[in-house]
């Protein structure tokens, strides 16, 4: 009988992580998720895991632990400095789940994680060349070149988020201005319901609701409400836009958008690529894709996160 080899793939966001035990076949035999802001300390979400009793049934066949963060630093094996995370300076995560789990460790950007996942077990099975973005708390990007991510000297490349498209525009957390995930993550969504001007925001169903999300921002739309739909013009046109900049350096196949802005019902995807092409050189033109993630009823970078153990552990 075959022995069966699990990886422990975990997800941490600036909101929530979440956490599975992946077999080979890219299958979640089990998941689970908790909010990243309970924990004060990295040191407690790693006992957190570790004492969870259906990681614990799993531990003896449990080969090694991938692991997905913002700012997560593949060589290092820690997060530095990440700007959505209230945990500060440089964080040896990899070798603090290795510790306590005993087993091997592996960390990388959370958007490089996505990207994996979509390209071992989803929507970029077919492409070599491919980068995907993620739209969370924040915006990131896993870029794909010939089948290889790309890590950079220092291990973090594919910080698309902290582009600036904006002079003086926004301010982020990384402490500068205008970055494109302020305008396009969902938390940037939310701002553009205050900070943006139109003749519809007093008419608008969001101002009357205490703690508007971006989801709420793109139901509203669906029903017809003005404003949510002039926001979500604005951040598809921003997208768009930044995306045909961002074809120059490596001339993906396709963009895969990755989370609840891209895999909402409307034609969010549709529009970024409008945008796209509006604004592309010209010898780019009508040349990559704008693909939504396939994973949306699985968390691609728990996968992707599993896949980093099975591709190097093993």
């Amino acid at each position: 009988m075959k022995e069966h080899r699990y990886s422990l793939g975990i997800d941490i966001g600036g909101t929530g992580t979440e956490y599975g035990v992946v077999n080979e076949e890219g299958k979640v035999i089990y998941e689970n998720d908790v909010l990243t802001t309970d924990f004060a300390d990295p040191a407690e979400l790693v006992a957190f895991i570790y004492n969870d009793k259906e990681v614990q049934s799993f531990m003896d066949s449990i080969i090694g632990i991938g692991i997905g963060a913002p700012n997560g630093n593949y060589f290092h094996g820690a997060i530095e400095f990440a700007p959505n995370l209230k945990w500060k300076g440089i964080i040896p995560l990899a070798k603090m789940f290795g510790d306590k789990f005993g087993k091997p460790s592996l960390l990388t950007n959370d958007a490089n994680a996505a990207a994996m996942g979509e390209m071992i077990f989803g929507n970029a099975r077919d492409l070599k060349d491919f980068v995907t973005i993620t739209l969370g708390t924040g915006v990131g990007s896993g870029v794909v070149v010939n089948g290889q991510m790309v890590y950079g000297h220092d291990g973090f490349a594919g910080e698309y988020g902290h582009i600036r498209v904006i002079p003086n525009g926004r301010k982020c957390g990384c402490g500068r201005y205008g970055c494109l995930e302020t305008y396009t993550s969902s938390t940037g969504v939310v701002r553009s319901i205050i900070e943006m001007d139109s003749d519809n925001k007093a008419f608008s169903a969001l101002m009357s609701l205490e703690k508007p999300t971006a989801k709420d921002v793109f139901d509203l739309a669906d029903k017809g409400d003005l404003f949510a739909k002039e926001i979500i013009d604005f951040t598809a046109r921003t997208l768009g836009s930044a995306l045909a900049d961002y074809t120059c350096f490596s001339s993906p196949k396709a963009y895969v958008l990755f989370g609840g802005i891209a895999q909402h019902t409307g034609n969010f995807p549709s529009m970024v690529k409008k945008y796209m092409e509006e604004n592309m050189l010209i010898i780019f033109q009508n040349k990559v894709e704008i693909r939504v993630s396939s994973l949306h009823d699985v968390n691609a970078a728990v996968l992707g996160a599993a896949s980093l153990v099975f591709s190097e552990v093993r």
